[in-house]
């Protein structure tokens, strides 16, 4: 089968070449609006997302399931048009079907089938020969490390394996495209780690994007390139992490003594901005000036540094302020 997982650690974002956009766009929207009854669930949207491995996230009710539903011709759009991998929504929604794999967020099971039947019979259902649907579900089982317990009825299977399970279904056809509809849901730290792991070493493996829909901001942070946000059926906004995160500001927190307002003046100075209040400070740290510029000023200027923090603004910051806006 083309898609592998390997075990150990997938490697550090930072070591591997930046990825090559594909031509075609994983998933094109054009105004695309979906209503049931008199409620109207998606609300024009219209983005090109390209990327490797994009995390869609959003609050609950935001329309995150909808859209999905919607991509897989479960549901049909009120308005305005969608493609996935080039194929459009509406007329090839067998040949969509054929090419993206889903796991989603809710068992489906039949209790009494052991796991090879049961992600035979899903590849069979994705359009492989039986033969072949055999021969994958065995490959994709032992990729995600099911192999011992393959022929166990799936009605006994933990929480953590019929996840697994569910992934093993979802990549046996060999797809090109991978939905994960809240792979980690209901996991123990543990359990997590190793889905989060398998998902890296898909996303590493350059055979498949993916997209994963979670509303565990780590989850995304974990394993995604870009990231779309949700928000009351809205796309509240569309970014590339690695360039949201070069492009944030960066956060001290100081607790001093002996710090006036000529301290404050003075890091001003600088490029950044203060804010003060008693004997702690809030610093917005300019592009060139370095945490040791701080001790430097303060050092001249005999104020001692009690305690200091640093931070980026993470995946959470850049959710509240979609929200917010």
């Amino acid at each position: 089968m083309s898609t592998t997982v390997q075990s150990g650690v997938a490697p550090d974002s930072a070591n591997r070449p930046a990825p090559v956009a594909p031509a075609t766009p994983l998933i094109e929207l054009q105004s695309l609006s979906v209503r049931f009854g008199n409620r109207e669930i998606l609300k024009d949207l219209t983005c090109v997302l390209r990327g490797r491995a994009i995390g869609l996230l959003g609050p609950n009710g935001a329309g995150k399931s909808t859209l999905i539903n919607t991509l897989l011709g479960f549901y049909n759009p009120t308005s305005g048009s969608a493609t996935v991998l080039g194929h459009d929504i509406r007329r090839n929604t067998r040949k969509i079907r054929s090419l993206v794999g889903y796991m989603p967020e809710n068992d489906a099971f039949i209790s009494k089938m052991n796991a090879v039947s049961y992600v035979r019979m899903m590849a069979e259902l994705s359009g492989l020969p039986p033969a072949a649907a055999l021969e994958r579900a065995h490959e994709a089982l032992f990729c995600v490390g099911l192999a011992e317990a393959r022929y166990r009825e799936l009605g006994t299977y933990s929480l953590g394996m019929k996840q697994l399970a569910k992934l093993a279904q979802a990549i046996a056809h060999g797809p090109k495209l991978l939905i994960l509809d809240e792979p980690t849901n209901g996991l123990d730290p543990s359990a997590r780690q190793r889905m989060i792991r398998m998902i890296r070493d898909i996303r590493d493996s350059e055979e498949l994007q993916i997209v994963l829909c979670s509303h565990l901001l780590r989850d995304v942070e974990d394993t995604c390139e870009e990231v779309l946000i949700l928000n009351q059926g809205r796309i509240a906004h569309y970014s590339n992490l690695e360039q949201e995160r070069r492009g944030n500001k960066r956060f001290l927190e100081l607790e001093t003594y002996g710090a006036n307002g000529d301290f404050a003046d003075a890091i001003e100075k600088l490029g950044c901005e203060c804010a003060t209040s008693a004997n702690r400070m809030k610093i917005v740290l300019a592009d060139a000036i370095e945490i040791r510029d701080i001790y430097r000023i303060a050092a001249e200027m005999d104020v001692r540094i009690r305690r200091l923090n640093f931070r980026r603004d993470s995946l959470e910051d850049i959710f509240l302020k979609a929200m917010e806006s």
